[in-house]
C-alpha cells in the first residue's frame, strides 16, 4: 500500500512545489502506525504528521499535503466567504445596515458561524503536536459548534419563526432550552473525547450524536413550522431553509458514517474521506442558512423591535456571550482532566 494513495492535479502539485521551495522544508508524512493511536483515524493508512513538531511546523502545514490539509482548508475558507458576504451584504442590501437592537442577533449569528469554522480550522491543523494539544484543540472545537449551535438559534427564533410558533409553549422556551442543549452538546463531545480510547465503542458516538441531533431539531423548529405550513413558491427563504436541512442531513450521515474510506482503505486518505466531505457540506450548509437568514432579517427586521420588545431582544443577545462563557468553562475543566490523565499516564 503506498504512502499516498491518490495523485493531486497536476495544478495542485505545481503549486505546492513552488511553496516547498519557497518555505521551510518539512517532514515528509508517515503511516498510520508511525503516530499514537490517539491521532489515527479509522481506513485512514497514511498521510499522518508527525507528531512532536514545533508549533511552526503545524503551521506550515497547512501548505503541505497530508491528511488533514483540506479540513483545515474547507473550514479556514469557508470562514472567510461567510465574512465576505457578510460585508457585501451589509453594504449593498442591507439598507444602510447599522448594529442596533434588532440587527444584532444576525451579527452574533454570523460571529459564530466564523467561530466554528476557525476553531475547527485550527484544531484540524495543530492537533498532531502532541497528546495534550490534541485534546485542547478539539476541547475548543466543541466550543466553537455549541457557540453556533446557539447562534443560530437565536437568530432563527428572532427572523425566521411565524407569530403562532413565538406565542406558544415551545417558542417561550425555546432559548433558554436551546442554550442547555448547546451546552449538552460541548460538554458531551468533551467526555466523550477524554473517556473513550481505540477503539471506539459505539455508544461514544451516540453519545456525541444524540445531544447534536436533539439541538438541531430544536434550533429548526422556528423554520419547520414555515415549511409545514407555507408555500414555498412565494418565499425564496423558505427553498433555502430546505436546502439547508438537506445538506445538514447529509453532513450528518458523513459525520457518523465512514464512507467511502471504509470500503476502500487507504485509497482515501489525502482527498475524498468521509469527515472532508463533512466539512464541505456543512460549509455549504452554513452559507445556505446565512442566505436564508439575510432573507428573513430583511422582511422581519422593521416590526422586529415593535413584536419582541427592546428588552427582550437584549436579554435574548445577552444570553450568547453567558453561554459562550459557560462552553468555555466546561472546555476548560475538560482540558485539566485531560493534563491529569496524561500526567498519570505517563508516571
Amino acid at each position: 500500500m503506498p504512502l499516498v494513495s491518490f495523485v493531486p492535479p497536476s495544478l495542485c502539485l505545481a503549486f505546492f512545489s513552488l511553496l516547498d521551495r519557497l518555505l521551510p522544508s518539512l517532514p515528509p508524512t508517515v503511516r498510520d502506525v508511525d503516530v499514537p493511536s490517539l491521532f489515527r483515524e479509522r481506513f485512514i493508512l497514511s498521510g499522518y504528521r508527525p507528531v512532536g513538531l514545533s508549533w511552526r511546523s503545524y503551521v506550515l502545514s497547512l501548505f503541505q499535503i497530508h491528511n488533514e490539509t483540506l479540513n483545515a482548508w474547507s473550514h479556514l475558507l469557508a470562514a472567510v466567504c461567510v465574512v465576505m458576504r457578510f460585508t457585501v451584504f451589509t453594504v449593498l442590501r442591507g439598507g444602510g445596515f447599522s448594529v442596533d437592537v434588532s440587527s444584532l442577533p444576525l451579527v452574533l449569528y454570523v460571529f459564530s458561524a466564523v467561530a466554528y469554522l476557525s476553531c475547527s480550522a485550527v484544531a484540524h491543523l495543530l492537533q498532531s503536536r502532541s497528546e495534550e494539544a490534541h485534546y485542547s484543540l478539539f476541547f475548543l472545537d466543541y466550543v466553537g459548534v455549541a457557540v453556533y449551535q446557539y447562534g443560530c438559534a437565536l437568530a432563527l427564533s428572532l427572523y425566521s419563526s411565524d407569530i403562532t410558533w413565538t406565542q406558544s409553549m415551545l417558542g417561550q422556551v425555546f432559548l433558554p432550552a436551546a442554550a442547555f442543549l448547546a451546552w449538552l452538546s460541548c460538554a458531551a463531545c468533551c467526555y466523550a473525547k477524554l473517556r473513550f480510547r481505540r477503539p471506539y465503542p459505539l455508544y461514544r458516538k451516540l453519545l456525541q450524536v444524540a445531544p447534536l441531533s436533539v439541538a438541531y431539531l430544536l434550533d429548526m423548529s422556528p423554520v419547520a413550522q414555515r415549511l409545514i405550513y407555507n408555500r414555498w413558491t412565494s418565499n425564496p427563504a423558505l427553498q433555502l431553509h430546505f436546502l439547508q436541512v438537506v445538506l445538514f442531513l447529509l453532513s450528518a450521515f458523513f459525520f457518523s458514517c465512514p464512507v467511502p474510506e471504509r470500503f476502500y482503505p487507504g485509497y482515501f486518505d489525502i482527498v475524498g474521506h468521509s469527515h472532508q466531505l463533512f466539512h464541505v457540506l456543512l460549509s455549504l450548509c452554513t452559507f445556505v442558512q446565512q442566505e436564508a437568514l439575510f432573507e428573513d432579517f430583511l422582511r422581519r427586521r422593521p416590526a422586529l423591535v415593535r413584536h419582541f420588545g427592546e428588552e427582550r431582544l437584549l436579554l435574548a443577545c445577552v444570553s450568547f456571550p453567558c453561554l459562550t462563557l459557560c462552553c468555555t468553562m466546561t472546555a476548560l475543566a475538560m482540558r485539566r482532566r485531560a493534563q491529569a490523565q496524561l500526567t498519570k499516564e505517563q508516571r
